[in-house]
Order: structure tokens, then C-alpha cells, then sequence
């Protein structure tokens, strides 16, 4: 199953037909995927099932036609187990971004948290999953995909958040903060903190 949000509405690419929201569902291979965009966007639609006959190669159409980007990025505890958050564009989120030429995705999750955070020592613990989500760049539709990595770090120093890049904040947040976060995050964010959690 691929879950591909576009404004945190799911468009979820699947083999099964057992549907856990109440969500129309389409033959993906009959299917004009501007046309679902659009009514998601519109809001005609609040999510859509994409029924796939044969889903690596409905995944890899999927992919091509919205030229993906590669990102990295982490969930990062501290000692006292409380989770890193930027603030960006009115949301709280976590700190990734786009792969650079030669680098492993892995390399890529740390530089990006380290720039955005201003944080040091970082040791990552373990791969958690990847999220999809459309966006437009310069007129075009383009899917993004996320490497998420559960990261830690001792680092005690003050905490920079890169203003450059549209993040005016940076905190390590508690339980009760992170639920209250959760409230104004990305849909994305959710299915992160929520593999998270299953390990905790």
C-alpha cells in the first residue's frame, strides 16, 4: 500500500479491498489521476482508494508521471525521550530536506537536521518509513518522497532554527507538548510519530 497525500487529502494506492476509511474507490488503470487531484483539491473528494491489479508496476507510473524528489529526514529524541519540532509556514513539523548529489539518503536525513536545527551529535537509530505527498514547483506537479529516520542526540547546546529556509522555531517538545503539536502538523507528520510510537 502507498498513501500519497495532496493537501493532506490520501490518495491511497492499494492491492486490498478491505477499506479502513469510507473512501470512494477507483480502478487505478481506469483512472485519470489530474481528474482525482483536482476533485481532492476541490474538495469534492476527502480521500480515494486506488484499486491496483498489480502494484509495483501501477507504483512506478505512479512515480514517473510526477517526477519524484528525494528527501531525508528525522525523528529525534533527546535523552529525556522528548521529540524534536520546527515551526514552519504557521505548522509544527520535523526537520528534513531534499537529497544532494553523491549523498547516501542517510547522510542526507542528518545534514538536513543539523542545518535546520542548529543541532550536533546525531546518531541515527533506525529507518522508520517513507511518506508521499504532491506539491506544484514552478507550475508542476512533483511527488515528494521522505525518508524518516528515528535519530538521538545528547546535544545540550542552544538550539538555532534556520530562518533562511522559513523556520522561526525549534524545540524539543514533551508528551503533552507533542499532542498538542499533532494538532497543527501535516498529515504526514502523524504517520511518522505514529511508527514511532509503535516501538515505544
Amino acid at each position: 500500500m502507498y498513501k500519497v497525500f495532496v493537501n493532506d487529502k490520501p490518495i491511497i494506492l492499494t492491492t486490498s479491498i478491505k477499506k479502513e476509511e469510507n473512501y470512494p474507490v477507483y480502478l487505478f488503470k481506469n483512472t485519470v489521476i489530474e481528474e482525482l487531484i483536482y476533485k481532492l483539491k476541490a474538495n469534492i473528494l476527502s480521500g480515494v482508494y486506488l484499486f491496483s491489479t498489480n502494484l509495483d508496476e501501477d507504483w512506478r507510473r505512479f512515480r514517473e508521471k510526477f517526477n519524484p524528489i528525494v528527501a531525508g529526514g528525522g525523528l529525534v529524541l533527546n535523552e529525556e525521550k522528548e521529540v524534536l519540532f520546527i515551526y514552519r509556514g504557521n505548522k509544527w513539523d520535523l526537520p528534513k530536506g531534499r537529497i544532494e548529489r553523491g549523498e547516501e539518503i542517510e547522510e542526507t536525513a542528518i545534514r538536513e537536521v543539523e542545518e535546520e536545527c542548529g543541532i550536533e551529535n546525531l546518531v541515527i537509530k533506525k529507518f522508520l518509513l517513507n511518506t508521499y505527498h504532491l506539491f506544484l514547483q514552478n507550475g508542476e506537479k512533483r511527488l515528494k518522497e521522505t525518508y524518516w529516520y528515528l535519530m538521538h542526540s545528547n546535544y545540550k547546546g542552544e538550539l538555532k532554527p534556520q530562518i533562511e529556509e522559513g523556520i522561526t522555531d525549534v524545540c524539543f517538545k514533551n508528551e503533552k507538548e507533542i499532542e498538542e503539536a499533532l494538532q497543527n502538523t501535516y498529515a504526514n507528520i502523524k504517520l511518522v510519530y505514529k511508527e514511532y510510537q509503535k516501538d515505544m
